[in-house]
C-alpha cells in the first residue's frame, strides 16, 4: 500500500485497486481509520480526537490530489506524493 504522505506520525495511505467509494486510510500508531474523500466520513476505524482532526484539515485541503491518486491507485499507478500537514 503505497504512502502518499506523513505528518505530525499520521500516515495516509492508498491501497491499488481497492473498493468503492474513493478513500484513503490514515494510519496513527496503533489506529486506523478509513476516510471517504468526497464527504470526509470515516467509514471503519477510528483515531484519537486530535490526529482525527489532523487528518479532516489535510483531507479537505487536498480533495483534488487525493482524488488524483485515487484514479492513479485504480489503474495500477504509482500515487504521487502529497505535501504534509504543516
Amino acid at each position: 500500500m503505497p504512502t502518499i504522505s506523513v505528518f505530525y506520525c499520521i500516515v495516509i495511505q492508498m491501497f491499488w485497486n481497492d473498493h468503492a467509494p474513493p478513500h484513503f486510510h490514515a494510519l496513527y500508531g496503533r489506529y486506523e481509520a478509513i476516510v471517504e474523500i468526497e464527504t470526509l466520513r470515516v467509514t471503519r476505524g477510528s483515531l484519537p480526537r486530535t490526529a482525527m482532526a489532523l487528518v479532516f484539515g489535510w483531507a479537505e485541503d487536498h480533495r483534488p490530489e487525493l482524488m488524483e491518486n485515487w484514479k492513479r491507485c485504480r489503474s495500477h499507478q504509482m500515487p504521487i506524493r502529497i505535501a504534509p500537514l504543516t
